[in-house]
């Protein structure tokens, strides 16, 4: 059976000393930075296979830094499920965004990929402020995105099915942030592990031929590491403090961080409808306040406090 050891509480404690707004920041900025370099990718392999390369070395990453199995091996029925629909939706939706991306411009894409998220921010609004706030994030978005069928109608509907999929990736992913005996990243863990073979099904044939490049290789991994590791691991811990609809509300800032890395990675110049879009999704954050209630904190992990009844007595370390 898997032990909960005072180390792992340790870094639990260390971790929320941390503001969670500081984790979506490193979120955001690795959500784009990688697809970004994935782009630059696409001339060596095919948007598929850079999708496959991206779930499989992040799921390495993940097998051998959190052993996800030990998760898997004593999750129940239901733990299981959601773990398996957060797989299948990191599997699908990082497909259809590569495929987006390699035929629209990357601002586009992620503000297209905002559209559902408004919905989730706006579920639980309380008050006239917050309100505002996602109305300012709505025209900000608005704004950004400047829809012109330049990319074809099929770059659109990848874009769409994206960001259907995103909104469900977050309605997920915060669940098992929450989910006692996970303890959020082992729950993120076991749900890659769980992507592999169905991105394997959908994108391993375009990656095989590569499998002997180097260069392919060291660039897919990269892109898995910048992509699903650090963001992700990002994601489970600012969600593990902060209400749904605040983390929403929150992801309004990637089109605008996407624009700014397009601008740096890509050489998309932003212009001055780009800027505004920014400055008003930028004032909506700023103008967005948390709800105060016991109900919008967080439940306490399982494995949280049976790591500090262990560590009231010393020599035992309990275990699930």
């Amino acid at each position: 059976m898997y032990t909960y050891t005072h180390a792992e509480h340790n870094r639990s404690m260390r971790s929320r000393t941390v503001p969670p707004q500081t984790y979506f920041a490193g979120s955001a900025l690795f959500h784009y930075l990688g697809p970004a370099f994935a782009v630059l990718l696409f001339a060596r392999v095919a948007p598929l296979g850079v999708a496959w390369m991206r779930i499989a070395s992040a799921a390495i990453v993940f097998a051998v830094w959190r052993r996800p199995w030990r998760v898997l091996k004593f999750a129940d029925a239901r733990t299981v499920r959601t773990l398996l629909a957060l797989g299948a939706v990191l599997a699908v939706m990082n497909s259809c965004f590569y495929e987006a991306i390699a035929r629209l411009p990357l601002s586009t894409v992620s503000a297209i990929e905002f559209l559902p998220v408004i919905v989730l921010a706006a579920i639980g609004v309380r008050s006239p402020r917050n309100l505002a706030a996602v109305a300012l994030a709505t025209g900000g978005v608005y704004v950004l995105i400047d829809v012109r069928l330049r990319g074809g109608a099929l770059g659109y509907g990848l874009a769409f099915a994206n960001a259907t999929l995103f909104a469900l990736y977050i309605v997920l992913a915060h669940r098992v942030s929450r989910q006692p005996g996970l303890g959020g990243i082992d729950g993120l863990a076991a749900a890659m592990l769980l992507a592999v073979p169905i991105v394997t099904a959908t994108g391993g044939w375009r990656a095989a031929p590569h499998l002997l490049d180097p260069v392919a290789i060291g660039a897919g991994v990269g892109v898995g590491i910048t992509s699903s590791v650090i963001p992700y691991v990002c994601d489970q811990l600012a969600m593990a403090r902060l209400p749904r609809q605040t983390y929403s509300l929150m992801v309004s800032l990637l089109p605008a961080t996407a624009t700014v890395i397009g601008l740096i990675v890509l050489g998309q110049t932003p212009t001055a409808r780009d800027l505004l879009g920014v400055s008003l999704i930028v004032g909506a954050l700023a103008l967005h306040r948390e709800a105060t209630t016991a109900a919008a904190a967080p439940r306490p992990h399982r494995d949280a406090r049976a790591g500090r009844e262990g560590l009231r007595r010393p020599g035992t370390l309990p275990s699930r």
